[in-house]
């Protein structure tokens, strides 16, 4: 604003050349002689006008368009290289390496070490801008009822023989009415893995068309690349005898199972905290 006042002043008022003020000024020819064209076009229009808005563009700071402005430290070359090193971080996740990953520091870090003269700052915007574009979307899914049901493990403390004992508790969770299932045992093992899918089934009156599982141990045989996975031969065998399918979730993907994920909290909430509290207030009246 400081500079357009200038301009406007000494070509205007003092008579000085455009090539002079220039000069002097330091700024492109081509510059001043559009302050100068905007000067005049709008102070035509103010001749027996009254016109506001005219009035707040004669003294108003100049204006750029810089939507079609290339970024002069972001280029192409800098971009492809974040992006690289965020996949890196991508795959570090789904490795369990999460501690290991790049953050935003380490990879302006990296850039410098290439050679490349870019700031924190800038750094920063181009990764929240490539996550913003990357990001999941999620649908909720509509299910059937019998359509899908899924199951998970999860450990339940209590004290028994006043000692303290770490359970396993296996959940069942229906997708259509969340309708949880659940029993206790001693381990993780095949054996109470077949017995508590025996049992949900009696329970229900029948066999889900579909069970979504985990990484279980006593489901997932072997990884083969980063998505497959083979199925112990005994899930195979139940799910023949059974007349079921079954589908596995991706790695660090709690969302693809999402109903039974907070029913071994839910459960373990609902049913052991209530009774301990009960027996709690019994024996403090009896005292």
């Amino acid at each position: 604003m400081v500079d357009k006042q200038k301009i406007v002043l000494e070509t205007i008022l003092e008579g000085k050349p455009q090539r002079q003020v220039a000069r002097e000024m330091k700024i492109s020819r081509t510059t001043i002689g559009k302050y100068l064209k905007n000067y005049e076009d709008v102070k035509s229009k103010l001749m027996g006008s009254d016109d506001l808005k005219l009035k707040e563009d004669i003294i108003c700071p100049p204006k750029y368009n810089s939507s079609g402005r290339k970024k002069q430290k972001l280029t192409d070359e800098i971009l492809q290289k974040i992006q690289l090193y965020l996949k890196e971080n991508e795959e570090k996740r789904v490795t369990g390496r999460s501690k290991q990953q790049k953050k935003k520091i380490d990879i302006l870090e990296a850039l410098k070490d290439d050679g490349h003269d870019i700031g924190y700052t800038t750094v920063c915007n181009a990764v929240r801008e490539i996550e913003r574009r990357t990001r999941e979307a999620f649908i909720r899914q509509q299910y059937s009822w019998g359509d899908s049901s899924e199951f998970d493990w999860g450990e339940v403390k209590l004290i028994i023989g006043q000692r303290l004992k770490v359970l396993q508790m296996g959940a069942f969770t229906t997708c259509k009415g969340n309708y949880r299932y659940a029993d206790l045992y001693f381990s993780q093992k095949m054996e109470n893995f077949l017995h508590l899918h025996a049992e949900f089934f009696q329970h229900v009156g029948g066999v889900y068309r579909e069970i979504v599982y985990d990484n279980l141990r006593t489901a997932v045989a072997k990884f083969v690349g980063r998505s497959d996975k083979r199925p112990t031969e005994d899930l195979l065998k139940l799910s023949t005898y059974y007349n079921f399918r079954f589908r596995f979730c991706n790695t660090a993907k709690g969302n693809e199972k999402g109903h039974v994920e907070k029913s071994i909290e839910y459960i373990r909430r609902r049913v052991f905290s209530k009774k301990i509290l009960s027996l709690l207030w019994r024996k403090q009246e009896s005292i």
